[in-house]
């Protein structure tokens, strides 16, 4: 039971990931001729994976403190950091050599 929340976690984590940085691409008009033609690829890939990462944190930190309601308080905000710094962290490997330059 505790795989399948997880792997839900995981999926939730992932999908939200996909759609940020898929909305962040479709803003380039003109990408630098420099880059290759397929530049894309690499972040819609890896920071996905990145997301999945960052769910599978949020579920076991959650799973680690939830006792006591400021334990909980205390695991939604962890989680949250959490999340963001990992999916910033996809973002750069995604990034690295187009629009993180």
């Amino acid at each position: 039971m505790e795989t399948a929340s997880m792997v839900k976690r995981m999926l939730i984590g992932a999908g939200i990931a996909l759609v940020l940085i898929t909305l962040f691409l479709l803003g380039v008009d003109e990408p630098n001729p420099e880059w290759p033609k397929l530049w894309m690829i690499r972040p819609l890939v890896v920071v996905p994976i990145a997301g999945a990462f960052g769910g599978f944190l949020t579920f076991h930190i959650d799973k680690r403190l939830n006792q006591g309601t400021w334990a909980k308080i205390a695991a939604v905000v962890l989680s949250f950091i959490a999340y963001v710094f990992v999916l910033w962290m996809g973002s750069v490997l995604g990034l690295a050599g187009t629009l993180w330059n």
